[in-house]
């Protein structure tokens, strides 16, 4: 009996000690099983406006349906205090899962083995990656051929164009050129032939001012479709077998003979060289010119477009291709553009956060996601028009508006979900039907058809080394002295003239220029 007993008390213990490793896998099972914590340092939308409150409805909507506590940090507003931020917390080893970071940073942050690639991801966030990550996009981020950053959509691209005056075209019987030689003809025609029926020798047939920058130096970007013809658009080349200043290829004296062709005939506003922005935008709503490199909402925008409309109720202006050269050679034009690049910590990485910060990501890019980080709640603060589009009308308290301060705290991820789509162009771009000729004008069309142009990649050639201001002042004074007639242009001149500008610094200035795009991936193939 005793023992029977003692095997009783026995057993019991032993069942007793079992099951201890029960209930604690059964702990460690609901700790996987609850919300994943992820660390998100942002930039915010509006740096004065303050994070998102902490009883925000976006934390409980990803915690239910994501099963994700979402951690938010603003990061400084200055960029400068940004890096710091970012590379103090590098040094640590403590940097957070997600966080925004400029390229240069990144680079320096990838050889050390802090941020995790993202390839594999790009395939888990279809509807994300479908608006937000092109090839651009992808490449802008690559280091050793992988993608070590997220690089969302900045500024808008591509958003200029080059337009003709198609009311001055059909006057005269012409057609829409497609050459270089056809835009002389139509040029001079509009120079020379009375396009506009008024009986005076007042108008020309291109109009231009110097808009220069860093990657679209003189003559500038308002020229750039005539360079774009020889194929030396903007001032890199950033193709990988041919990187270098365009303005050492052979083909860029072939386009200065053009110019200047252009400028001894007088057919290009000779105005070109003094005027400013604004003199150049009223002159062609006077109809001082018919052929124009313009901006989508600069042109179309209805503020913008009424002088114009006024003056000349009958004109039009239709968007052109680009002029092809000798050799087959077009292009509108240089293009770049600003990313916010969002990386992946190693440390998340090896705690095996990755596909649920891509769950997060793809769920920013759902409605639900893009319209709450957008705009917020509707009904609170904002409601939709007629077409869908978000507007701070007809709210039950206009202070919860997310154009104001308050609604702004509910909207600083909105960086994250916007990529230029056209929900968010149509707020900004709206129709409208012109006040005097009756006809309905959108920008946002505008922009669109300027998009699907021929441009030239040139992504991060605004990130190039500069000139210093001795060899800037050569360049810009030299190419005009060329084109105004105070320096002789002829092969002999222009082959001196380049000698004397490489020997200034102008070849370093190339061979600095394509260390940099090599060292950090910037070259297309």
């Amino acid at each position: 009996m005793k023992k029977q007993y003692f095997v009783c008390i026995a057993l019991i213990a032993l069942l007793s000690f079992v099951s201890l490793p029960v209930f604690s896998q059964g702990t460690k099972e609901a700790a996987v099983d609850g919300p994943v914590t992820i660390d998100l340092w942002y930039g915010a939308a509006v740096t004065e406006a303050g994070p998102p409150p902490a009883d925000w409805v976006g934390f409980d909507i990803i915690k239910e349906k994501l099963n994700i506590d979402l951690k938010l940090t603003t990061l400084p507003s200055n960029e400068s205090d940004q890096d710091v931020k970012i590379q103090a917390a590098a040094a640590a080893n403590n940097l957070p899962d997600l966080f925004m970071v400029r390229r240069d940073v990144l680079a320096r942050l990838v050889p050390q083995g802090l941020v995790a690639p993202v390839d594999d991801l790009y395939e888990k966030m279809p509807t994300r990656t479908a608006t937000h990550y092109n090839e651009v996009s992808r490449n802008h981020a690559k280091f050793g051929g992988k993608s070590y950053g997220l690089a969302d959509p900045g500024s808008i691209v591509k958003n200029e164009g080059l337009l003709i005056r198609k009311d001055w075209l059909d006057n005269l019987g012409l057609s829409v050129p497609t050459t270089t030689d056809e835009l002389l003809d139509v040029m001079r025609a509009f120079t020379f032939n009375d396009p506009d029926g008024n009986g005076k020798n007042d108008t020309y047939g291109y109009g231009a001012f110097q808009e220069v920058n860093n990657y679209e130096a003189w003559p500038g970007r308002r020229l750039q479709p005539i360079l774009g013809a020889f194929g030396v658009e903007g001032t890199w080349d950033m193709t990988a077998d041919s990187a270098g200043l365009n303005i050492l290829k052979p083909e860029f004296y072939d386009a200065m003979v053009y110019l200047k062709k252009m400028a001894d005939e007088g057919i290009i506003d000779p105005n070109w060289l003094a005027y400013k922005k604004d003199d150049f935008r009223a002159a062609w709503k006077q109809g001082r010119f018919g052929i124009m490199r313009e901006q989508n909402a600069a042109f179309a925008a209805q503020s913008n477009y009424a002088p114009f409309d006024k003056n000349f109720p009958d004109g039009e202006w239709v968007i052109m291709e680009a002029i092809k050269g000798p050799k087959g050679h077009a292009s509108i034009g240089p293009y770049t553009a600003g990313f916010r690049i969002y990386a992946i910590s190693a440390k998340a990485a090896e705690e095996g956060k990755k596909d649920k910060i891509a769950e997060l990501l793809e769920w920013m890019a759902s409605d639900e996601g893009y319209f709450l980080l957008g705009w917020g709640v509707e009904g609170v603060n904002y409601t939709k028009d007629a077409n869908g589009v978000p507007v701070a009308d007809g709210l039950p308290d206009p202070d919860l508006a997310f154009s104001g301060p308050v609604g702004q705290t509910v909207t600083q991820l909105r960086n994250m979900v916007f990529y230029n789509g056209d929900i968010e162009l149509y707020a900004r771009y709206p129709k409208y039907v012109t006040a005097t000729s009756k006809k309905e004008m959108s920008a946002l069309e505008v922009l669109r058809e300027m998009q699907t142009k021929q441009w030239t990649p040139a992504v991060g050639s605004d990130m190039l080394p500069i000139p210093n201001a001795d060899l800037k002042r050569f360049y810009e004074q030299g190419l005009s002295e060329f084109i105004t007639g105070k320096r002789t242009l002829n092969r002999s001149n222009w082959n001196t003239w380049i000698a004397e500008f490489k020997e200034l610094g102008g070849q370093e200035w190339n061979d600095k220029g394509v260390a940099f795009a090599k060292e950090n991936n910037l070259l297309n193939e």
